[in-house]
């Protein structure tokens, strides 16, 4: 079994950063590919980022590209995401996933554990 934890989000104004964390707990953690997924209000659950098991390969959505970095410390058992020049549609719940297997997906079927989320709000 594996729990997810993020934190980090926020209020933030257009322009501003956040950076999200997700701790997870449960042995492994550096054999499995990360996600970061989002969901906004009246919207589908979307794909925003995520990292092999080795943090060697990356993958976004082209909506983030440039302005959001992922990375994990597998010593710490922990995947970040850093979010620069943050604009009001990145409006949104966002949860951390865990992969199903070593390779970064955009794919939300090829993740199998999900944290409760954490809210980001930027405010224009």
């Amino acid at each position: 079994q594996v729990q997810l934890v993020e934190s980090g989000g926020g209020l933030v104004q257009a322009g501003g950063s956040l950076r999200l964390s997700c701790a997870a707990s449960g042995r492994s953690f550096s054999s499995y590919a990360m996600g970061w997924f989002r969901q906004a209000p009246g919207k589908e659950r979307e794909f925003v980022a995520a990292i092999s098991y080795s943090g060697v390969n990356t993958k976004y959505a082209d909506s983030v590209k440039g302005r959001f970095t992922i990375s994990r410390d597998n010593a710490k058992n922990t995947v970040y995401v850093q979010m620069n020049s943050l604009k009001p549609e990145d409006t949104a719940v966002y949860y951390c996933s865990k992969g199903r297997g070593g390779i970064a997906y955009s794919d939300y079927s090829r993740y199998d554990y999900w944290g409760q989320g954490t809210q980001v709000t930027v405010s224009s």
